[in-house]
């Protein structure tokens, strides 16, 4: 059977009701989501004052919304796993694992975009 839905607005403000719901469980629950939020606020006021350009600017940004990204898909992956068993189980170690790997691929492209600006900014040419 077909689930009924909503269309329109009426579907709009509840999906943005659901994912108020999403940010308020993922910030009383998710330490790391807080401290990744945390620095992302602090790389955004400091995007802006480093930023060449509008482009330098989304560049800086760009990776941190990334990292909150991966932060929410990793706390949905592990909400999940835990949902379904709190018994050790070779796949839900391998899919929290997959997870955290996700959080920490976005945070190492951070930390390389911002570096490879920043270097730029105090005039070292990398080509």
């Amino acid at each position: 059977m077909a689930k009924p839905s909503k269309q329109g607005i009426e579907r709009i403000i509840d999906a943005t009701k659901y994912s108020m719901k999403g940010f308020k469980a993922v910030w009383r629950f998710e330490a790391a989501f807080r401290q990744e939020l945390t620095l992302a606020v602090i790389g955004v006021v400091t995007a802006f004052f480093v930023a060449r350009s509008i482009a330098d600017f989304l560049w800086l940004i760009l990776p941190l919304f990334i990292v909150l990204i991966a932060e929410l898909a990793n706390s949905a992956i592990e909400a999940t796993v835990d949902r379904i068993s709190s018994e050790h189980h070779e796949l839900s170690g391998r899919a929290k694992d997959i997870g955290s790997a996700m959080v920490f691929v976005s945070l190492v492209l951070t930390v390389l975009i911002w570096t490879v600006i920043l270097i730029g900014y105090f005039g070292i040419k990398l080509i």
